[in-house]
């Protein structure tokens, strides 16, 4: 299959076509023992995920864990379906999302307002999982692979406060989900993500800091892909985050409302990212991905806490 990449360690790469976009979402198969899925994609993207895991010799009863780095609808909104395809697999997540993906009724409204009609061609329906196959983690815990292999996981808000990074014990990958912000590898490009409304500055340094002290051997994007330049991208993704606070900062101090803090952040922003320069296809993918309105409206809603 065209959308499975053999990254080595038994690791395979899963484009999980969100929305029909190739490069958007990645799953991250590990295949041991006791196979681990690590992010599910969106609920229309489940069928896709569930093909390419077949293709890799998973069947229905061989999947051990599915694991979530934190419940947004492009890393989570499978996980009531990968419970039906999978009858034998745990579903793993930080505790203070557990209660989502067993009643995902409050999720699923709070994002209707958000996004309108495009929610179900973007995301689909979070269906719900069965509460005694759902595994909560606190600040750490640890994920059997098989053969002595874990998967170990550590609180990392400040995207999300659900957010957990997940580093395994044989490779050194960490999974790093949407807290060290969005890569795009045609470009090389590094953004933000900090959507509403539980960004905080502070916490999301804190979550890199934190990453960078557990010592990864490469870093494995939710958004997207393998990057083995750890402590560069690391570096950088601190940056990009003052950067868009800065900016949003100034912008929020004259009073501006959302669409003109957007329009100018954005200006101010664009030398940054190569994508923006490239083809209409790669900006578009780009936007998608860590869009301008998501990014300053999370920081917009952190600076009205902190500084109204």
């Amino acid at each position: 299959m065209d959308n499975i990449t053999a990254l080595g360690g038994d690791v395979y790469e899963i484009d999980t076509r969100m929305a029909g976009y190739p490069g958007i979402t990645a799953g991250y198969l590990i295949l041991g023992d006791r196979p681990c899925l690590v992010e599910t994609g969106t609920s229309t993207s489940a069928p896709v995920v569930r093909d390419a895991l077949a293709a890799l010799g998973v069947g229905p009863d061989d999947l051990a864990t599915v694991v979530v780095t934190h419940i947004h609808l492009d890393h989570a909104g499978g996980a009531g379906d990968m419970a039906k395809f999978f009858p034998s697999a745990q579903i793993v997540v930080h505790e203070k999302g557990a209660r989502h993906l067993a009643d995902p009724s409050r999720l699923m409204a709070s994002a209707r307002m958000v996004w309108g009609d495009r929610l179900d061609t973007l995301f689909g329906e979070l269906s719900p999982t069965e509460a005694d196959r759902i595994v909560a983690l606190g600040d750490t815990g640890s994920i059997d692979l098989g053969n002595g292999r874990t998967l170990n996981s550590h609180y990392s808000p400040g995207h999300a406060k659900h957010h957990v990074g997940l580093i395994d014990s044989a490779t050194g990958d960490l999974y790093v989900g949407d807290a060290a912000g969005v890569y795009l590898p045609q470009t090389g490009d590094l953004r933000p993500a900090t959507p509403p409304p539980d960004f905080d500055l502070e916490t999301a340094l804190s979550s890199i800091a934190l990453f960078e002290a557990l010592g990864p051997q490469r870093l494995l994007f939710s958004h997207y892909g393998p990057v083995g330049a750890v402590q560069e991208t690391l570096e950088r993704s601190a940056e990009e985050l003052r950067v868009w606070v800065d900016l949003t900062r100034q912008v929020h101090g004259e009073g501006l409302d959302l669409d003109h803090a957007v329009a100018m952040v954005r200006d101010r922003t664009r030398e940054r990212y190569q994508a923006l320069r490239a083809d209409d296809a790669t900006a578009e993918q780009f936007e998608l991905l860590s869009g301008a309105p998501s990014n300053v409206a999370g920081i917009y809603h952190w600076l009205d806490r902190v500084s109204p």
